[in-house]
């Protein structure tokens, strides 16, 4: 997703969590998110030119046999943005 505000985001606090399991939870360090740009989590890669960031999993999080949710969840528990993976993802 293209972050389409006007100012940079600090996204330390930040969390993305599967949300059929309630785990793995990623958590955000510092970083700019700014305008017009996106960042990439990888299950167990790091690619800096997407941000560098990584679940360090051995295992796929979202090859589920059902549908499943990522929610993106700011500093005070609020889901600003989801990202739904079909099965088999």
């Amino acid at each position: 997703m293209l972050y389409q505000g006007t100012g940079a985001v600090d996204l330390e606090g930040w969390q993305l969590i599967d949300q059929s399991d309630g785990a793995p939870q990623f958590v955000f360090p510092v970083y700019l998110l700014q305008p017009q740009s996106s960042v990439r989590v990888y299950t167990n890669e790091v690619h800096p030119k997407s941000g560098g960031f990584s679940f360090q999993r051995m295992t796929s999080i979202w090859n589920n046999s059902s549908p499943d949710t990522a929610p993106l969840i700011n500093p005070s528990g609020e889901t600003v943005s989801t990202k739904d993976y079909p099965p088999g993802c």
